[in-house]
């Protein structure tokens, strides 16, 4: 029979006991001698039959599929090389950068990417053998124009976006901004005016400071609302 120690959505360090006996449990957590303990500094979540430690902290792992927010760092003949804030540093070939084939001997990939562009971009592929593969041919993605862009901890977007994207909505909605959110931590703020950004970015600056707390979104709504 298992028994869980941790109270849940408790703040956890390494060598925690978090559950003792048969019981599943996912990232963040280690188990010796059939005991449960946390891998990291982060937030335990006990879902009954399953726990786990949400990293507080930690640099961005890529998984494919992710869309993430990537600076151009450097730019070669038919690719560029890419900041995502992650241990890896990842390439975005030509062919992969716009639905038209690009012809190296006619086209310039300074045309489409320069260096120091930012980049909503999908992690094609990844596998720790080699770098991230990224694309930008998919309908959305491409160059962030304008805006302002920030930067939290990866752990916390779920939390900014909120469940079924409230919490963003809501930021959108009440600072008419456009908010695009990277799961590697980075978000891109824009809107007609700098005191709506400033805004924005005070909400989800805030929401990483309180996001392992409860009553969080009406908090921000009453932010948020005062200046309406």
């Amino acid at each position: 029979m298992s028994k869980v120690i941790a109270k849940n959505h408790a703040i956890v360090i390494p060598g925690d006991l978090l559950a003792e006996g048969p019981i599943d449990y996912g990232e963040g957590v280690i188990k010796r001698n059939g005991e449960c303990y946390s891998a990291v500094v982060g937030l335990f979540q006990d879902k009954g039959d399953f726990i786990q430690v949400k990293a507080l902290k930690g640099k961005y792992m890529p998984r494919p599929g992710d869309l993430v927010i990537g600076k151009i760092t450097e730019v070669g003949l038919t690719s560029w090389i890419v900041d995502i804030g992650s241990p890896y540093t990842a390439i975005l070939i030509a062919n992969n950068a716009t639905e038209k084939r690009f012809d190296p001997v006619n086209d310039d990939a300074r045309d489409i990417f320069s260096l120091g562009d930012i980049i909503l971009t999908k992690i094609a592929s990844f596998d720790r053998t080699r770098d991230p593969s990224l694309i930008t041919n998919e309908r959305g993605l491409g160059k962030l124009r304008g805006g302002r862009l920030i930067e939290i901890e990866n752990s916390h977007i779920p939390r900014v976006i909120g469940k079924k994207g409230t919490m963003i909505n809501m930021i959108k909605r009440l600072t008419r901004t456009q908010i695009i959110t990277g799961q590697n931590g980075r978000i891109w703020v824009n809107g007609k005016k700098v005191e709506d950004e400033l805004k924005a970015i005070q909400a989800i600056e805030k929401i990483e400071l309180e996001a392992h707390t409860q009553g969080l979104t009406d908090r921000i709504r009453d932010i948020l609302s005062e200046d309406q």
